[in-house]
C-alpha cells in the first residue's frame, strides 16, 4: 500500500519474479467424496546468489480452492532439483528430504470455494532451482493444466536487479500479493539505490512513500470473507517478547520483516516504511493484565541486552538502510506512571525506573541509526486529555527521553490512539459546543476533558510537547486501525435534546459504553486508511494495531507469553473505577492478545468508515 499525500509522485508496484501457475480440477476418488477437493496453485520463488552455484529462496504458494469447502488441508510437494527447506511460516510445515509438508493453522484451515491462502517458506539451492511440477491437496493431484515450469534462477543471474519485465499495479497496491522472507542466515538481495540520501532522515518518513505489508497479516485478513479489500494495507509488526525477533517455524521474525519490506521495495518505486512496535518493557502494562509480558519489573538489565541490543543491531545492517524503518516505542508505560501509581506494579515501575529508564534506552540505541524513526506511545484523549494529566504526561515524556543518556534528538514525534478506540474527530460537536447554556464538557461522556477527539488532543498535545523542550519539527502519528465507528448505529446528525449529557450520547460517534473501554469493543469499525499529512501537525494517519489481532482474553487462557487475564476483556463483567462502573463492551470468545480474532475482524470491515466497497 501507500500513504498517499497531495502531488506526491506516483508508485509503480511490480509482481513478484519467477510467478508459475498450476490449475486443476480433478475427478473425485469415492473415499473422498464428502468433499470434493481442487485446487489452484500459485508457485512463486525469489532468487539469490551466494556463492559458485549455490544460493538461496523465497518460496511463495497460493493456494485457490476450486472443489467444495475445506475446514482443514494438508498441502504436499516435491523439489526436483535437490534443494532444500530450511522454515516457513502461515502453516506448519515439515520436510523431509526433497518432500515438503504444509497444514493449516487454525485461523487458516476454512477455505470456501474459490477461496485462497498464501503460504511462505525459505529454501536453499545448488546448481540450479526448478520449481516443482506436481502438488497434492488432501491427497488429491492439482494438475499443471498443460503449463511448463518457467526455468529458475540460475546461479549467474544477479541478485540486486530489479524485475525488468514485471506488470505494473495500482499505487496503493501491495508490491506484492505474495509473502516471503529470506532467511535470517543468508544474505538477501541488495538493494537498489535509494531515490533520496539514505543516511540522512527527512522530515516525515511517511511522506511519499509506500507503507510494507505484513504478508501474515494479509494471508489472516484474506481468510475472511471480504478481507481482500483491506489486506494490502500496511499495518505493524509487533514485537511484543524476545522470541518474536528471531520468529519461529510458523512466524517471522524480524530479520524475515526487513527481507520482505527489501523485496517489496526493489519491486516498487519511491521509499518504502516498515513499521515496528517495540512492546517488551519490563513490568509491561503495569494496569492491564491482558497485555502484562515476560519480564518482570527488575528485568531492566534483560531488556537492554536480550531484546533491545538485539533490535538495534538487525535494524543498523547496511542492507536494510535504503528502507524507512519506524519504530512506535513501548505504548501503555509512561502514562501509567502519571495516572496509575496507585496500582501496586505501575507503582513499582515508577520507584524503579524500569520505564523511564528502558526507553531512554530503546531511543538513544535505535535513534543513532541513520534511518529509524522513533515516535513514542501518547496514550490517548480519553486517558491523559485532562489539565492534570496532560502537562505531567508531557514531563514524564521528556524526562524518559532525556534518559539512559539519549537526548530529545532521538524522538521523531509521537504516536496516539494506539491499538484504541477513540474517535479521530466527533462531527456534531467539539469541545466548544454547549447544550441549554452547559458545556458539553460537564455531560457525562466527556466528563470534564479538555478534548473529544483524537485529532484535537495529537494538535494540542504536540504544541505542548515542544514547550516542554522538544523539537519544533517533532510530527504525530494517529492509529485508525479500529476508530471508524460506521455501521447502523453510527449518528448522522446532531442531537435535539437539551440534556447536555442526552445530546452528547446521541450525537457521538464513538459508540462505546464509557471511554475508559479498551479491549475487544463491540461496534467498532475500520478507520481512515492509512495516508501522510492528512492535518496540520499529523505526519500520518496509520494502522499500527493489526485490525483483526485481539486485545486480550475473554476468559482464562494457559499460555506462556505473561499474558494475564483481565476482566476489562469479559463481556459479563460489569467494570471498576477506571471504566466508571460500566460493563465493558468486549466482544465474547476473544483469543489472547495479538492472536488472530476473526470475529472481530469481521465486525471491524461491517463497521468500517469510510465504508469499504
Amino acid at each position: 500500500m501507500s500513504f498517499p499525500i497531495t502531488r506526491r509522485r506516483k508508485a509503480a508496484a511490480a509482481a513478484g519474479v519467477g510467478a508459475l501457475v498450476f490449475a486443476g480440477l480433478v475427478t473425485l476418488p469415492a473415499t473422498l467424496a464428502a468433499a470434493a477437493p481442487g485446487c489452484d496453485i500459485t508457485y512463486t520463488t525469489s532468487d539469490w546468489t551466494e556463492g559458485p552455484s549455490t544460493g538461496g529462496f523465497t518460496g511463495t504458494v497460493v493456494v485457490k480452492n476450486t472443489g467444495d469447502a475445506l475446514t482443514s488441508w494438508t498441502l504436499k510437494f516435491a523439489f526436483p532439483g535437490g534443494q532444500t527447506f530450511t522454515q516457513g511460516w502461515s502453516a506448519n510445515w515439515t520436510a523431509s528430504g526433497a518432500n515438503v509438508t504444509a497444514t493449516n493453522l487454525s485461523w487458516n484451515g476454512a477455505l470456501a470455494t474459490g477461496a485462497s491462502t498464501s503460504l511462505g517458506f525459505n529454501g536453499r539451492w545448488t546448481g540450479t532451482n526448478p520449481k516443482p511440477t506436481a502438488f497434492t491437496l488432501n491427497g488429491v493431484t492439482c494438475t499443471t493444466g498443460g503449463v511448463t515450469p518457467s526455468a529458475s534462477a540460475s546461479a549467474s543471474a544477479s541478485p540486486s536487479t530489479r524485475p525488468s519485465s514485471s506488470p505494473s499495479a495500482s499505487p496503493s497496491a501491495s508490491p506484492s500479493a505474495s509473502p516471503s522472507a529470506s532467511p535470517s542466515s543468508s544474505p538477501s538481495p541488495s538493494t537498489s539505490p535509494s531515490p533520496t540520501d539514505p543516511t540522512s532522515k527527512v522530515d516525515n518518513p511517511y511522506a511519499g512513500a509506500r507503507g510494507y505489508v505484513n504478508p501474515e497479516w494479509k494471508s489472516k485478513a484474506e481468510s475472511v470473507a471480504g478481507g481482500s479489500r483491506v489486506s494490502n494495507t500496511s499495518t505493524a509488526v509487533w514485537l511484543d517478547r524476545i522470541a518474536a525477533i528471531n520468529g519461529s517455524a510458523t512466524s517471522m521474525g524480524l530479520v524475515a520483516h526487513l527481507d520482505e519490506a527489501l523485496r517489496q521495495y526493489n519491486a516498487g518505486t519511491g521509499p518504502l516504511v516498515a513499521q515496528f512496535v517495540i512492546y517488551d518493557l519490563p513490568g509491561r502494562d503495569c494496569s492491564a493484565l491482558a497485555s502484562n509480558g515476560e519480564l518482570g519489573p527488575n528485568d531492566l538489565p534483560r531488556y537492554k541486552t536480550e531484546y533491545i541490543d538485539p533490535i538495534a543491531e538487525i535494524l543498523a545492517r547496511p542492507k536494510y538502510s535504503a528502507l524507512r524503518i519506524v519504530a512506535i516505542v513501548e505504548i501503555d508505560s509512561l502514562p501509567n506512571l502519571v495516572t496509575n501509581t496507585n496500582i501496586a506494579t505501575c507503582a513499582t515501575m515508577a520507584a524503579n525506573g524500569g520505564y523511564v529508564n528502558g526507553i531512554g534506552y530503546a531511543l538513544k540505541k535505535l535513534g543513532a541509526i541513520s534511518n529509524v524513526y522513533n515516535y513514542i506511545d501518547a496514550a490517548h484523549h480519553g486517558w491523559i486529555g485532562w489539565d492534570t494529566n496532560l502537562g505531567p504526561s508531557a514531563t514524564k515524556f521528556k524526562q524518559a527521553a532525556t534518559a539512559e543518556g539519549s537526548t530529545v534528538n532521538n524522538v521523531h514525534g509521537f504516536i496516539t490512539n494506539t491499538a484504541n478506540y477513540s474517535a479521530l474527530t466527533e462531527p456534531y460537536f467539539t469541545i466548544n459546543t454547549t447544550v441549554n447554556g452547559t458545556t458539553v464538557r460537564q455531560s457525562k461522556w466527556v466528563d470534564w476533558n479538555q478534548y473529544v477527539d483524537e485529532l484535537s488532543f495529537a494538535q494540542s498535545f504536540r504544541t505542548k510537547l515542544i514547550a516542554e523542550g522538544f523539537n519544533s519539527n517533532i510530527g504525530m502519528l494517529i492509529d485508525t486501525s479500529r476508530n471508524g465507528w460506521g455501521g447502523a448505529n453510527r449518528p448522522t446528525a446532531a442531537s435535539t435534546s437539551t440534556d447536555v449529557t442526552t445530546f452528547v450520547n446521541q450525537s457521538r460517534i464513538d459508540r462505546r459504553i464509557h471511554a475508559g473501554n479498551w479491549c475487544n469493543q463491540s461496534g467498532a469499525g475500520l478507520g481512515e486508511r492509512p495516508k501522510a499529512n492528512p492535518a496540520p501537525g499529523i505526519d500520518a494517519y496509520v494502522w499500527v494495531k493489526p485490525p483483526g489481532e485481539s486485545d486480550g482474553a475473554s476468559q482464562v487462557i494457559a499460555n506462556d507469553e505473561g499474558k494475564g487475564f483481565d476482566r476489562m476483556c469479559d463481556p459479563t463483567y460489569t467494570g471498576n473505577g477506571l471504566n466508571g462502573n460500566n460493563m465493558t463492551g468486549a466482544l465474547p470468545n476473544a483469543p489472547l492478545s495479538g492472536q488472530w480474532f476473526s470475529a472481530q475482524f469481521a465486525e471491524l470491515m461491517a463497521n468500517a468508515y469510510p465504508p469499504l466497497s
